[in-house]
């Protein structure tokens, strides 16, 4: 393959990425969703991977730098790399979630104990049917 026929495909891949003010925001949102993230290593309740998934997503429409630190990072790229290649959560991941959820549920339920907190919970309960139903990396 020539040099020449390669050109259109880099032209169409670099048009499709936003330009000026959109790729800004675009990239404003993805250092926004990383440095939540990151917070989220170090706050048990917060999750991580979910905003590092966005901040992937922000960089990929701003950023292709930003983008490949994060999906290359040691930590942070293998659980992105297995939900982009085959909507994989580590069975690690879905107990933590089920924990943080029940000690989180429980506690909605006993200390604010109204419609709203069980509402909050049976989404929850959604929530994780839906997360033990995504397959898992061999």
């Amino acid at each position: 393959m020539s040099a020449e026929s390669s050109r259109p495909a880099r032209a169409e891949a670099s048009s499709a990425r936003p330009r000026g003010v959109s790729r800004i925001f675009f990239l404003a949102l993805a250092v926004l969703f990383l440095a939540i993230g990151l917070v989220g290593v170090f706050v048990p309740v917060l999750p991580t991977v979910p905003f590092m998934l966005l901040a992937a997503w922000a960089a990929g429409r701003s950023s292709p730098r930003l983008q490949r630190w994060i999906e290359g990072h040691p930590r942070f790229g293998p659980p992105l790399r297995a939900w982009r290649e085959h909507g994989a959560v580590p069975r690690r991941a879905k107990w933590a979630a089920t924990v943080a959820m029940l000690v989180s549920g429980t506690g909605l339920l006993v200390f604010v104990g109204n419609v709203w907190a069980a509402a909050t919970v049976a989404i929850m309960v959604v929530v994780l049917a839906w997360l033990w139903r995504r397959p898992e990396l061999p």
